[in-house]
């Protein structure tokens, strides 16, 4: 019996020695820290057997949706407001992965841009670095002042909508005296023609009005005092050039063509005829037809009343009629030389013109 119980001590001493081992060595991996070691590596895996919700994006709509983290918010309050914008579907499982990964503390204040299709190790990863967060905004050649600001509400970047934008571009807009006397911008007008066509890579939290000085700081570098003094030397304004680039913009389909069709806007200026351009008229519908660029019969031609209506005005219409790009503005100051007063589309679906001297003529480019 005796020798029973030395077995049992022992096995004893020898299982608290084990257990003492084991909890050293337990101590030394976790860094003095069992507990949260234990916990961590439960939830690590946890995370391992989700492997494919990991990889399951939210959706498949690609369109960046805006996304601010303020000072102080946790992990939690950002996981529950990525489940509100539909970015991410599990919030549990998304603070969990910030935790395994150690991101959880890594989470950067600032606006990102993110889209349903990306993962949540793909967020995750983003919302540690609000440096990279840019708006990519691209104002497109001949579109209106209105379609800009359409487009700023529909990209969903912005911190503010397309109607506040518009109310800084529209009539009455207030500008740098430098700029309005450059371009010779009449009191109360508004910014049409000069939000200049380009790609804008811009500061997440840019405002409205930067955005404006933006474009038209770039208006002011790409087109610059020597256009105006280009313009001045031939009798124009630079608003007057930009006026008949603006109709051009919207007429040429190829940009190879703007110097021709400036060419026979010109001639018909510099003998009085009326311009007769079917984007003045579209543009004197003001949208009433559900969109701003219509179909227009023969009958809106004298039925449109409007002053940007060069069928029934003389001369140039009040100002431009869209925001035209740098080829339709330097062809409108150096148009081809041409005697054509006339042109229609080709018949053979090219998008090119053909130009003619005589009514006659132009009829017999008919199709």
């Amino acid at each position: 019996m005796s020798r029973l119980i030395k077995v049992i001590v022992f096995l004893g001493v020898l299982g608290l020695f084990g257990l003492g081992l084991l909890f050293g060595f337990l101590m030394i991996l976790s860094g003095g820290r069992p507990v949260s070691f234990v916990q961590q590596t439960l939830l690590r895996l946890s995370v391992a057997s989700r492997q494919d919700e990991l990889e399951q994006p939210y959706g498949t709509d690609t369109s960046n949706r805006r996304f601010t983290i303020a000072p102080g918010d946790s992990p939690l309050v950002i996981a529950r407001r990525l489940g509100e914008d539909e970015l991410v579907r599990d919030t549990s499982l998304f603070v969990d992965y910030l935790k395994v990964e150690a991101l959880d503390v890594q989470l950067e204040s600032g606006t990102y841009f993110l889209n349903q299709t990306q993962t949540i190790a793909q967020i995750a990863l983003a919302l540690t670095d609000a440096s990279k967060s840019s708006i990519t905004f691209r104002v497109l050649e001949g579109t209106r002042i209105e379609e800009v600001a359409r487009d700023i509400t529909d990209s969903g970047a912005f911190s503010f909508t397309g109607d506040e934008f518009l109310a800084l571009v529209g009539p009455g807009a207030v500008v740098d005296d430098a700029f309005g006397t450059l371009v010779g911008l009449p009191i109360g007008a508004s910014l049409e023609g000069f939000l200049f066509p380009d790609t804008y890579v811009l500061p997440p939290n840019i405002t409205a009005l930067e955005l404006r000085d933006t474009i038209l700081e770039n208006f002011e570098t790409q087109v610059g005092q020597q256009f105006a003094a280009d313009a001045q030397m031939q009798g124009y304004s630079l608003r007057d050039i930009v006026t008949i680039a603006s109709i051009s913009e919207r007429e040429a389909v190829h940009n190879d063509e703007h110097p021709m069709i400036v060419s026979v806007y010109r001639n018909r200026l510099d003998i009085g005829m009326k311009m007769d351009a079917d984007p003045t008229v579209q543009y004197g519908l003001e949208g009433q037809r559900g969109g701003w660029w219509p179909q227009i019969t023969q009958d809106d031609y004298r039925e449109v009343i409007s002053p940007y209506n060069t069928y029934i005005n003389n001369g140039l219409p009040p100002g431009p009629i869209s925001n035209p790009g740098l080829s339709a503005i330097r062809a409108a100051l150096n148009p081809a030389s041409s005697d054509y007063l006339y042109f229609r589309a080709r018949c053979d679906g090219s998008n090119y013109h053909a130009f003619a001297m005589t009514f006659d003529e132009h009829v017999g480019n008919g199709c």
